[in-house]
């Protein structure tokens, strides 16, 4: 007992830190705009200037306009190919599988940079085909396209291996009760896809509000302004503003809460159980005379989302000039050698993210599987809590993160702050990274039985020398599995390093997007395949420690 209360308090002084600061933070910024000054005084008096503007209502709108535009879009086009995905036996699947991976691994603002050196003029594209396409790019209609590209294989593959798990025997049924193809499809097929279709498009619709670097990129030569770039703005403007970048923090929040609240209302009372025990035929159906046109869609997806940003991204990190264009005179290797010359701030950004990404998924990773532990072994309301503030960084962008921690870190009146040092930037990693090995822990402890952790306490074993010795290395494939997404997600983030990272120091994200401001084009993009590489790399390494954790499992089962 004296243990779980250990426990107990542990995980609720973690999250306190790591969550509570900043979230408490906003929203008393929110409130007192003197906050900052030490004072509590003249408590929402900035609210109706803020609120009255006509920019934080057009920055809202654009915001929700922006995020369901990029749902409908990615919708559109992952879904049905998740469908037949799913469904049928399409040719060269997991050939598909891998290309449609890898726009969801590559940085949104560098996809953005790939396909401005595409399409704009004098561009790659327009030295292949002889035509620009910047009107449209450069445009809200370009920043949904752009965004949809990256963002449509998180709908892809929820969709694929839900449809796929289920197969078609229960749509195969209500065929033989009289339904047409389609039929059976909208009423069988599509509902039990449902939920997994749902928590696709929240991840779409939040991603896609907290996005920072695309619309930055495209959109404000259009004059299309959201909540990100609003809340950016009114720090790196003068004068700071930091009660209505708080309020404009806490409006972005409800919009990820509202589409977190409105996709468990959407599939509420909608799980079915599909899977009795007993043995069932799941396995996709052939195309017949469909299998070449199936073919020729995946192809076309694949070349636009998947070939196009990323050679336009290969072909500036190989190029010696931009102005040189696509020639055999033109191919170097002299943006990969700078970015490696002796004195190189390519090198010390590489060494300063890597070393911030490994604290980060250590950090995470440990804390997480203990935090895992104490929501399924310890019974109580306080674990339910636990659990609930586990997720809420999933509603918590990124830029809002790096505003209640400037906020609370930065008050006069503390006697040490980890403001403007590398200890900042850590916390707004864990924070933000957190849910992904409380996920994976939790999903790893519910198949473990508890009769192993008896066996040890019956034997003489305390409560801490069992976590040590038999629950955290049952859990290791899982959580280093979500460890290396951390690793892999902190050492590219972009949004929370503009606003924290301390002075004399960068990361890879901020020497890529200053070179990109700088006009050093090819070096941007040559460490932008870089990172992409090891960014693949390492998914593919977390994918390895998944089927690894499986197989042990099983062994115990």
């Amino acid at each position: 007992m004296v243990s779980s209360r250990w426990l107990i308090g542990l995980c609720s002084g973690g999250l306190a830190l790591l969550v509570g600061v900043p979230l408490l933070f906003v929203l008393l910024q929110a409130v007192f705009p003197q906050l900052a000054q030490g004072s509590l005084a003249t408590p929402l008096a900035h609210l109706g200037q803020t609120l009255g503007e006509g920019a934080v209502l057009e920055l809202t709108g654009n915001t929700v306009k922006l995020g369901l535009a990029v749902v409908v879009l990615a919708a559109l086009i992952g879904a049905p190919l998740g469908v037949l995905r799913g469904l049928f036996q399409v040719p060269g699947q997991r050939l598909w599988d891998l290309a449609f991976l890898v726009p969801f691994m590559v940085p949104p603002y560098i996809a953005a940079m790939g396909w401005i050196l595409l399409l704009q003029p004098s561009g790659f594209g327009q030295q292949l085909a002889g035509f620009h396409l910047a009107p449209l790019l450069f445009s809200f209609a370009g920043v949904v396209l752009v965004m949809a590209l990256n963002l449509f294989p998180a709908v892809y593959f929820a969709v694929s291996r839900a449809v796929a798990s289920q197969g078609v025997r229960l749509a195969d049924v209500a065929r033989i009760f009289g339904a047409s193809p389609w039929r059976a499809f909208v009423r069988v097929t599509l509902p039990l896809t449902l939920p997994a279709l749902a928590a696709s498009l929240l991840l779409v619709f939040a991603a896609s509000i907290e996005e920072y670097g695309t619309p930055a990129v495209l959109a404000s030569n259009a004059g299309f302004f959201v909540l990100v770039t609003g809340i950016e703005r009114r720090f790196s403007d003068w004068p700071i503003d930091l009660p209505g970048a708080a309020l404009l923090s806490v409006i972005l929040m409800l919009l990820a809460l509202t589409a977190f609240v409105t996709q468990r209302w959407l599939t509420a009372g909608r799980d079915y159980a599909t899977q009795t025990g007993k043995p069932a035929d799941v396995s996709p159906r052939p195309l017949g005379a469909w299998r070449w046109p199936v073919c020729a869609l995946f192809l076309l997806v694949a070349l636009v989302a998947t070939a196009a940003p990323l050679l336009a991204i290969a072909a500036t990190a190989f190029t010696g000039t931009l102005s040189g264009g696509l020639t055999l005179e033109n191919l170097s290797l002299r943006h990969f050698t700078e970015l490696f010359g002796q004195g190189s701030q390519a090198l010390s950004a590489l060494a300063f993210s890597f070393s911030l990404a490994i604290g980060a998924a250590l950090l995470t990773g440990l804390f997480g599987a203990i935090l895992a532990y104490a929501v399924l072994r310890v019974p109580g309301r306080a674990a339910a809590l636990l659990d609930a503030l586990s997720i809420l960084p999933n509603a918590m962008p990124g830029i809002v993160v790096a505003v209640g921690l400037i906020l609370a870190w930065n008050q006069p009146w503390l006697p040490f702050t980890p403001y403007n040092t590398w200890m900042i930037l850590l916390l707004a990693y864990a924070c933000l990274l957190l849910p992904y090995p409380v996920r994976y822990a939790h999903a790893a402890l519910r198949q473990i039985g508890t009769n192993l952790e008896a066996s040890a306490f019956v034997h003489g074993a305390g409560f801490w020398v069992t976590l040590r010795r038999i629950v955290l290395p049952l859990l290791a494939p899982s959580v280093g599995a979500a460890m290396l997404l951390v690793f892999a997600i902190a050492s590219r983030e972009l949004v929370a390093s503009l606003l924290l990272a301390p002075t004399g120091s960068q990361t890879v994200s901020l020497f890529i997007w200053r070179q990109f401001d700088q006009g050093s084009v090819g070096q941007g993009m040559a460490m932008s395949l870089l990172t992409i590489a090891i960014t693949c790399l390492l998914v593919a390494g977390a994918h390895g420690l998944s089927v690894l954790s499986e197989r042990r499992r099983r062994a115990l089962a």
